[in-house]
C-alpha cells in the first residue's frame, strides 16, 4: 500500500515538520521507497510469535544500588586528586559554566 501525499502531509504535520509542495513530493517518494524496502518482512511466518513491546522485556531496573562496597578497594582521594589542576577540599575544582568571573573557578 503506497502512501499518498496527503498521508505524508499528515505525518509531517503530526511531527511538526513544515514541507513545501516540492519537499512533500520528494518525501512521499522517499517514504514509499522506505516502505517498499520493508516488504520482504511480510513474507515471514510469524504464527505463534508474540509481539515484543519493549526490547528488554520484563527487566525493570538495570542499575545497581548506589552504595559504597567496603570490600572493594577504592582509589584513595589523595591519589585521585594528585594530578588535578585545581582542588577544593576533597573535590575536583572546575570552572563554573554559569558564571564568567575568575571567582567562579
Amino acid at each position: 500500500m503506497a502512501l499518498s501525499q496527503d498521508d505524508v502531509a499528515q505525518i509531517a504535520d503530526y511531527a511538526r515538520i513544515a514541507l513545501t509542495p516540492s519537499e512533500l513530493e520528494q518525501m512521499t517518494t522517499y517514504m514509499n521507497e522506505a516502505v517498499d524496502l520493508l516488504e520482504p518482512i511480510t513474507h515471514y511466518d510469524l504464527d505463534g510469535v508474540d509481539p515484543t513491546f519493549h526490547p528488554i522485556g520484563d527487566l525493570s531496573n538495570v542499575m545497581g544500588a548506589d552504595v559504597v562496597d567496603d570490600s572493594v578497594r577504592a582509589l584513595p582521594i589523595g591519589v585521585a586528586l594528585k594530578n588535578a589542576p585545581s582542588v577544593h577540599d576533597r573535590y575536583f575544582r572546575v570552572p563554573s559554566i554559569l558564571g564568567d568571573s575568575e571567582e567562579d573557578f
